[in-house]
């Protein structure tokens, strides 16, 4: 295959790209900083990137500021924009080919469903987020960025494009400076225990499978629509963290209340939803489709990343 991939120069996509390159295909990633005229673009307007779509057979759409920030205006509204943006220009470029691609892969979000505890979230009962009445007002914000980032999906005009919009929980791989490499430095610090009340669920996918289910979307031609890529045992916080110190050989982890948590977000740079907000992602689609997760338990998900970041 052919597989395109716009704002694929971050941690996902050089996943994507390796595993894609290993077995054989050509791969184009898109990117602002791009030697090569033809794979530069901004993410907002057409230009020679274009020419790709007509030689590509998939197209993976990767591109959005990253939301390991500040919720700040300004950062919400760069967060908001470079999705919107890059997906219907994206559409725009589909849509004027001559030959389209048969599939559309579009990066999406599992933080689009709602703060919970009580039940796991899938595609056909999952609650979709932004009123739930325990979490703070401001985390519905991510939700009407995840929201219009779909509809733009949605309207895009390529009847001869399938589209499938993925929600994503995090990509579990060992690269540097990739979330598991963060999760795993502030661990090895001893401060990797239960931070706030510990309850509030992760949602996860090793690297491995999130590849695999990206094959196997892009073979089964019946599935179009919303598809969770998580593993199928999303765990809480605290005991989350408990497999990474046991993996890691750390004896213990200093917990945070969530008041030291807000603290140590401002000197990260991040924010605390990333941490507090629960994410109980199943998916759903994935296994009513026959898809077979490698790592479905995040014990020899943890166990297999940490061997493999030791290898080097």
């Amino acid at each position: 295959m052919k597989v395109l991939i716009p704002g694929g120069s971050g941690q996902v996509g050089q996943v994507l790209k390796r595993a894609l390159e290993s077995h054989g295909d050509e791969v184009v990633v898109l990117s602002r900083g791009a030697n090569n005229e033809s794979a530069r673009w901004d993410g907002e307007t057409l230009g020679p990137w274009t020419k790709h779509i007509d030689s590509a057979d998939v197209v993976i759409n990767l591109a959005g500021r990253t939301v390991n920030c500040r919720y700040t205006e300004e950062n919400l509204k760069q967060m908001m924009d470079s999705r919107v943006d890059s997906t219907r220009i994206v559409g725009e470029a589909i849509a004027s080919s001559e030959t389209p691609p048969k599939v559309w892969l579009q990066m999406s979000t599992a933080t689009i469903y709602a703060h919970r505890f009580d039940a796991a979230n899938d595609e056909a009962s999952g609650i979709i987020g932004g009123n739930e009445p325990d979490a703070p007002a401001y985390w519905a914000r991510s939700i009407d960025i995840a929201k219009a980032w779909e509809l733009e999906l949605e309207a895009a005009g390529t009847p001869s494009t399938r589209k499938v919009a993925l929600r994503t929980a995090m990509v579990m791989s060992p690269d540097k400076e990739g979330v598991f490499d963060v999760l795993c430095g502030l661990t090895r610090k001893f401060l990797g225990g239960r931070i706030g009340s510990g309850k509030q669920y992760v949602s996860w996918i090793h690297e491995t499978d999130f590849v695999n289910a990206i094959r196997f979307l892009i073979e089964h031609d019946s599935i179009s629509g919303p598809v969770n890529l998580s593993a199928p045992s999303p765990l809480p916080q605290s005991d989350f963290q408990a497999v990474l110190r046991k993996s890691l050989g750390v004896p213990f982890g200093l917990p945070a209340m969530k008041w030291m948590a807000e603290l140590g977000a401002v000197f990260m740079k991040t924010d605390t939803e990333l941490i507090l907000k629960s994410r109980r992602v199943v998916p759903g689609r994935l296994l009513d489709a026959g898809f077979e997760f490698q790592f479905s338990n995040w014990s020899e998900a943890a166990r297999a990343l940490v061997d493999k970041s030791l290898d080097g």
